[in-house]
């Protein structure tokens, strides 16, 4: 689950890190309030949306030079004014892909004097089972740029769970980014809040970027990037209440309902899929022959016959699928369980696009005969490779007509 930035920075601030003094907008005139509470006399006003490179991303309806979705505002109408033009208008970005997110939330943060900007995050390391710190002296730039121009510059290490963050992590980090004096006991103090933020919200990733040493010699976490374990906010009742529907696929949100692992993509094949490498082996063999995959959707190994059905409901509500590939390898999952609810879902919601059925594995030859004789306009296939060519060329046809 991801949250914004003013939402990431009040679960730091509850840990001790050093952020800088600001506060959400829902409005215009709560945009103005907001700054009137804050030192000023420089502001800034960042758009909210669950994505990165906000700074540099482009409004849609505004001159390609105008000004991104993250400003510096030098009065309280000026803080308005830019207000007034981002709530409310769709920003791209490199992340949010060419349709972007539309700009419901601000925050109104009190300016920076920034002498020096470096990137920190941290991620789960499943080659290790341990929490590891990615440090680098290039902030405000895109890690994978760095990554690809100047890996030298990454500076990565992991934290064993024993021990938890120590002294000597922090002085890692200060090292890699020059720190010296009273600022390296900034950075060791901070890598322990962060470390212990981390930990105690079950994250996934905490992004940092940039970090900043200001004028006045003050360590300072300029922007974050919070996302947690899904798996663990059973017990972190108070963050599923920062949860923003708004900036969730609708489709994603239903699927979450059945316990489906759904991600919609840009593609005009919908796939309905048990197993997750079985699922990313179905959208690399559409791939292949030409098409795209418009999404990731793996039904799990237990389904029920409503869990299909809801599989398939959701697929078919996405306008871009064109044909729908369902690819059903029975181990634990029954063959006729899917057949049962593709048919039903097909009864209730109707078919308007070629469907490719193939199925392999436990009660296959029921789960065949239910699809035979259900009446359906199904395509069989005997293997995947058959199936992905099948509808492929099926599409195609359904296209061009």
């Amino acid at each position: 689950m991801n949250i914004h930035e003013y939402q990431g920075k009040a679960i730091l601030k509850g840990f001790g890190a050093p952020v800088s003094a600001g506060a959400p907008a829902l409005s215009v005139e709560e945009a103005v309030a907001a700054a009137k509470t804050l030192p000023g006399p420089v502001y800034v006003v960042k758009s909210q949306i669950h994505a990165g490179g906000r700074g540099k991303g482009k409004f849609q309806g505004l001159p390609a030079d105008a000004k991104g979705g993250v400003r510096l505002a030098k009065s309280i109408d000026e803080v308005a004014a830019f207000a007034q033009e981002m709530l409310g208008r769709t920003l791209v970005t490199e992340q949010t892909g060419p349709a972007g997110k539309q700009v419901n939330r601000l925050y109104i943060e009190d300016g920076s004097d920034i002498a020096k900007e470096f990137y920190l995050s941290m991620l789960v390391d499943r080659e290790t089972s341990r929490v590891a710190f990615v440090v680098s002296t290039e902030g405000g730039m895109d890690i994978e740029k760095v990554a690809h121009d100047a890996p030298e510059k990454i500076v990565t290490f992991s934290v064993d769970p024993a021990t938890g963050a120590m002294a000597h992590h922090g002085r890692k980090v200060a090292q890699t980014l020059g720190l010296t004096g009273d600022l390296a006991k900034q950075a060791e103090k901070l890598v322990a809040q962060l470390y212990t933020a981390f930990v105690s919200t079950d994250m996934a990733m905490l992004e940092i970027n940039p970090l900043v040493v200001t004028k006045q010699s003050e360590l300072r976490c300029l922007d974050a990037k919070v996302t947690f374990d899904t798996n663990a906010l059973y017990r972190h009742q108070e963050l599923l209440k920062l949860r923003d529907l708004t900036e969730e696929d609708a489709k994603e949100i239903e699927a979450s309902k059945y316990d489906l692992n759904y991600i919609a993509l840009e593609g005009t094949i919908g796939c309905m899929v048990n197993g997750a490498g079985l699922a990313m082996a179905t959208m690399d063999i559409i791939k292949l022959y030409g098409a795209t995959p418009a999404n990731f959707l793996d039904v799990g190994g237990g389904a029920t016959k409503e869990k299909v059905a809801a599989a398939f409901k959701i697929i078919t509500s996405d306008p871009n699928v064109k044909g729908i590939l369902v690819n059903i390898f029975g181990g634990i999952m029954r063959c006729d369980v899917v057949a049962e609810g593709v048919v039903a879902a097909v009864r209730e919601v109707g078919l308007a696009v070629p469907l490719v059925v193939r199925l392999e594995g436990t009660n296959v030859e029921l789960g065949k005969k239910i699809i035979s004789e259900s009446g359906l306009n199904v395509v069989p296939a005997d293997n995947l490779d058959d199936a992905a060519q099948k509808i492929v060329k099926a599409t195609a046809k359904k296209e061009a007509a």
